[in-house]
């Protein structure tokens, strides 16, 4: 099953998107990598969801990935006496310690180092920025604000302070424990929220101990402020643009999207842009052309994958949204002006062998017409340097580790076989022409632009190019 474009799709799964034909029925619309939201959700429908994708991958003989989404410390206040309260602009309000219901006058922020860390003038947003506090005054177990924005506040709603670093780890208790579920069933990709800094991915990555790739997810004007350093640390990274759009001004959130994009590419680390891409389709069978345009403008940036949320985890047409974000993706990769962008914003490679072959053999791709590059590779760094040319042709990587295909559900332009590992040269030219043909990425007589790395097997090497023709 070979995808007809080389963005890929996160597909996030609930309840509208759970039982075995469903989730089937997403894979076969377009879907690459389906994402497990812990913000919501038991262990155990969890699991099954898990289950139910190995089983279609196992039928389908394609790798899927799964990325587990961890929730992260989201900040929240407690709960109100009527279940909600409202509060009037320029009138006193108390956020503190006491876990007695609310009312119009305080309520419970239950986050000791949160208030240790606001001080005089900090603002507060609440309910995803639709009311906004300010700190006036500083207690040892409280902070009392002046109300700026007022506004209807239920139980439970999120804060968000723009600019402030907290002290604290992006890992909570649930987390941790979401965690070792995670790594026990066997996911790709764990998504980190509410990321910070570099620490941040350095802790993670030590509890994770190499048994799945990590994803920062930049939320926080502070993960932008340190992007290249948390890029260095982490294996791929996600434009969360919920949160990131509450916390800076909506003006500034298509730069630093491009920005994140462009950092991201350079550095040969797959992106993910997620939030309210198709939202009116939550409750409508077709997008806004507003909508559609924002999944275009993410392709023209150079964005690996773009993200389905509760569009399809609980809206009413999940199978729809798939479908046509597909067909957006496909349209906008058939346009002259998309490969143009794409030249336009090539990295310099690096000064390395892999690098240099890499961008040789997108070259002579190009040069020869050929009908796709073929990688060689056990970790996945070659597939992903090759991807980071961004070349004309298809990417056919072939990996002996099913967990490399599998992560590799994610990158720009991949098309992933699992399969024995080559031990001689003339065994990696007739398996490639062999599973090219096979796959439908290429018919004889086409040339393909083959790398690898001598010794075979050897993680980092690629030292190898060579032009085959199928079927010779």
């Amino acid at each position: 099953m070979k995808r007809q474009r080389k963005a890929k799709i996160v597909a996030t799964l609930g309840p509208a998107s759970s039982d075995p034909d469903r989730i089937r029925a997403l894979f076969e619309a377009g879907a690459d990598v389906f994402r497990l939201n812990l913000s919501h959700g038991r262990h155990e429908d969890h699991r099954r969801r898990f289950e139910i994708i190995r089983a279609i991958e196992a039928q389908a003989g394609r790798p899927i990935g799964i990325l587990l989404d961890l929730q992260g410390p989201k900040i929240r206040v407690g709960e109100f006496a009527g279940g909600e309260t409202e509060l009037a602009a320029g009138e006193a309000f108390r956020l503190d310690l006491t876990p007695t219901l609310g009312d119009n006058r305080r309520v419970a922020l239950p986050h000791p180092g949160v208030l240790s860390a606001l001080k005089i003038g900090t603002e507060l947003l609440l309910d995803d920025g639709r009311l906004r506090l300010k700190v006036a005054r500083l207690g040892t177990d409280f902070v009392e604000t002046v109300v700026m924005t007022g506004g209807q506040l239920k139980d439970r709603k999120g804060v968000n302070l723009p600019g402030l670093v907290l002290p604290m780890s992006p890992l909570t208790e649930k987390d941790h424990i979401d965690l070792r579920f995670g790594l026990d069933l066997g996911v790709d990709w764990i998504a980190l929220s509410f990321v910070q800094r570099p620490e941040d991915i350095t802790e993670a990555r030590r509890l994770v101990d190499g048994r799945a790739a990590i994803m920062a997810k930049i939320e926080k004007p502070a993960a932008v402020e340190h992007l290249d350093d948390i890029l260095a640390e982490a294996d791929a990274v996600m434009v969360a643009r919920g949160d990131l759009g509450v916390e800076l001004p909506p003006e500034d959130v298509p730069s630093v999207q491009k920005r994140i994009i462009a950092a991201g590419r350079r550095l040969g680390k797959p992106v993910v842009v997620a939030t309210q891409m198709l939202d009116s389709m939550v409750h409508a069978p077709a997008p806004t052309r507003a909508e559609a345009s924002d999944v275009a403008t993410a392709i023209y940036d150079g964005a690996d994958a773009v993200m389905l949320s509760a569009e399809t985890a609980t809206g009413d047409y999940p199978l729809e949204t798939v479908s046509i974000m597909d067909r957006i993706i496909a349209r906008t990769e058939r346009d002259p002006m998309y490969r143009r962008i794409m030249d336009a914003q090539h990295p310099t490679p690096e000064a390395t062998g892999s690098d240099a072959i890499s961008a040789a053999a997108a070259q002579v791709a190009h040069t020869l017409s050929a009908a796709a590059i073929v990688t060689y590779t056990t970790s996945g760094s070659t597939a992903l340097r090759a991807a980071r040319e961004r070349p004309e042709v298809a990417i056919l990587c072939l990996t002996a580790r099913t967990q490399t295909a599998r992560r590799l559900a994610l990158a720009w332009g991949v098309h992933c076989v699992h399969t024995k590992d080559v031990s001689s040269f003339q065994e990696m030219v007739e398996k490639a022409c062999h599973i090219a043909e096979a796959e439908g990425i290429a018919a004889r007589g086409d040339r393909l632009v083959v790398t690898a790395g001598v010794p075979f097997g050897t993680p980092g090497s690629t030292n190898v190019l060579y032009v085959a023709r199928v079927g010779t």
